[in-house]
């Protein structure tokens, strides 16, 4: 019988004991992957409702509800992967699967920012406008957020190892959680993300010296966060086929819903920009090892994204923008800053991986 004096104290709970981590299954990341985006849309929806709804000045609404909810499911199922490790008896960091180590860091920090959050909105009152993606406690849920909702990403960083070529199946999770935090930074650059432009104002914009500086910008900003997610997954591994077209869809469908639809053929442009990219992943095969083709599909990329971008908008329109150099040259900086972002992640070729021995882990260890 174990008497109370036999049980361990509740520090133990947070000390090592010592095993090598243990890793999730393709379907508890599944789980996770699900509730994050739940915990995602929520905070697209009141983002939205924030945006156009007028008279917004309680914390309290269904939006927040269907938010918070998010992060407690996804909480508590992090929570319960950890509780089910140390039932089997181990303790501290030994019990936290590799890849939900930040998570467990985060889901205070998040809970911390959500009660500054209320206070906030109390005393300072509801942001409406830009305003809203500067709010410290919003920045605190945010980041926190990001952390939680790639769990799967790290989760599979440490199950396979650099260099491999698992297939989409593999690593669906990952594509998405990574492909769903690339949207919350849209979202809280949405000033400066050009998916948010209908093909009418691209095509008067671009048609007036005066006024593309916004858009243009807009262009450099958005492409750096779609090209990266990509750049970072083929560096890691080869890239699974239909990554692209699942990170651009994601990123475009949010951006589609800030904007109440009306920009539809701007995103309908954006997945098949993504379809695009994939095909030439197919082509170029970008990996680690071929600091070439990872660098010419840096380029060529967002080359992509911004042409089929700004042939769209002229096809809708039925014109093209008066000012030649803009609908020439802005795919052209594009994909500069692209193949800047390549040379950057891959500065030099990786040393081919040897097959790793039955006795050896897979992957490398992921917080």
């Amino acid at each position: 019988m174990v008497t109370a004096a036999d049980r361990p104290a509740t520090w133990d709970l947070f000390r090592s004991s010592g095993e090598p981590r243990p890793t999730t299954s393709l379907r508890a990341d599944a789980v996770t992957t699900a509730l994050g985006v739940w915990f995602t849309l929520g905070l697209f929806v009141d983002a939205y409702a924030h945006a156009n709804l007028p008279g917004l000045e309680t914390f309290f609404t269904p939006w927040h509800a269907v938010f918070y909810s998010g992060f407690a499911a996804v909480a508590l199922w992090i929570l319960w992967l950890v509780w089910g490790h140390v039932r089997e008896g181990r303790r501290g960091l030994s019990a936290v699967p590799l890849g939900y180590g930040a998570s467990a860091i985060a889901l205070p920090v998040f809970a911390v920012s959500g009660g500054i959050d209320l206070v906030w909105h109390e005393v300072i009152g509801i942001e409406t406008t830009t305003d809203i993606f500067f709010s410290p406690s919003h920045l605190g849920l945010v980041v926190s957020m990001i952390v939680i909702l790639t769990s799967p990403l790290r989760a599979a960083w440490a199950r396979h190892a650099t260099g491999s070529r698992p297939p989409l199946a593999a690593v669906l999770p990952a594509v998405l959680t990574l492909s769903f935090a690339a949207s919350l930074v849209l979202l809280f650059l949405t000033y400066g993300n050009a998916l948010t432009f209908g093909s009418s104002a691209i095509v008067e914009i671009l048609s007036d010296t005066d006024r593309a500086s916004r858009l243009a910008a807009s262009i450099v900003i958005t492409t750096v966060v779609l090209v990266a997610p990509l750049l970072l997954v083929a560096r890691r591994w080869s890239l699974p086929r239909g990554t692209a077209t699942i990170v651009l869809a994601v990123c475009a469908v949010i951006s589609a819903v800030l904007t109440g639809f009306e920009a539809n053929e701007i995103a309908a442009a954006a997945v098949a920009a993504g379809v695009l990219i994939d095909v030439l992943a197919v082509v170029l095969r970008p990996s680690g090892e071929r600091r070439a083709a990872f660098w010419l599909f840096g380029f060529l990329a967002p080359v992509l994204v911004w042409a089929v971008y700004l042939l769209v908008a002229s096809v809708t329109v039925g014109q093209l923008p008066l000012v030649t150099e803009f609908w020439t040259g802005m795919p052209l900086v594009a994909g500069l800053v692209g193949w800047a972002l390549a040379a950057l992640l891959l500065p030099n070729a990786q040393a081919p991986v040897r097959a790793a021995a039955p006795s050896e882990p897979k992957g490398r260890a992921a917080v």
